[in-house]
């Protein structure tokens, strides 16, 4: 990660946890009367081949004894309603600012993939990784809904995976390849304000 990315990611990130910090404490207490504990989503995602980090979200889902794998459709009845508000705002997200100030994420990049698909796909993600995982980026505001749509028509785990595996892993890195080529802080502030703007479009 270049110095002027990282003064970037610090510098709105801190930004944000002071303006943010107050609507964060009140989704908190509102999930806690909604849904009840635990409030936080932590799992295991990759910023390396080799270097897994803890990813921490709001908890969309009911809980589940066992939980591996991206969402599809086979999950979708355990999104709660309180989640699927949270879901469609982007507001689940919220505590990746704590990733973000660690260095684990970066504000723009690729999405941090699960370990199972790493090492599926080492040399995919051995060129991907080269840049910091990102909370958005070019593949997540391009290819979002078309993925989502593929996943959603899943009713398996074993279906989601086969899909995820082979199709949108491939093109998810193709996009992550497009922006490593090409990254530079203007352009990260282009893909932040169109994933704001995208945000605003999904309102209407």
């Amino acid at each position: 990660m270049t110095w002027d990315k990282r003064i970037f990611d610090l510098f709105f990130a801190t930004l944000l946890v002071l303006i943010l910090g107050p609507v964060l404490l009140g989704l908190l207490a509102w999930l806690w009367l909604k849904q009840g504990r635990p409030l936080f989503y932590v799992a295991e995602r990759m910023k390396g081949v080799d270097r897994p980090f803890q990813l921490w979200k709001l908890r969309t889902m009911t809980l589940a004894e066992h939980d591996a794998g991206v969402s599809g459709g086979d999950k979708e009845a355990r999104i709660t309603p309180a989640g699927a508000w949270l879901r469609s705002k982007r507001l689940d997200e919220l505590p990746q600012l704590w990733n973000i100030l660690k260095g684990d994420l970066s504000f723009v990049g690729p999405r941090p993939p699960l370990r199972q698909y790493v090492e599926r796909h080492p040399e995919i993600y051995a060129e991907v990784l080269k840049s910091r995982p990102g909370v958005t980026g070019l593949a997540s505001i391009t290819y979002h809904r078309h993925e989502a749509a593929l996943l959603a028509r899943c009713a398996t785990p074993e279906e989601t995976d086969a899909v995820y595996s082979r199709i949108c892993v491939p093109m998810k890195a193709r996009l992550d390849l497009i922006y490593q080529r090409h990254r530079n802080v203007c352009y990260d502030f282009d893909l932040v304000f169109q994933t704001i703007g995208n945000l605003f479009r999904r309102d209407r």
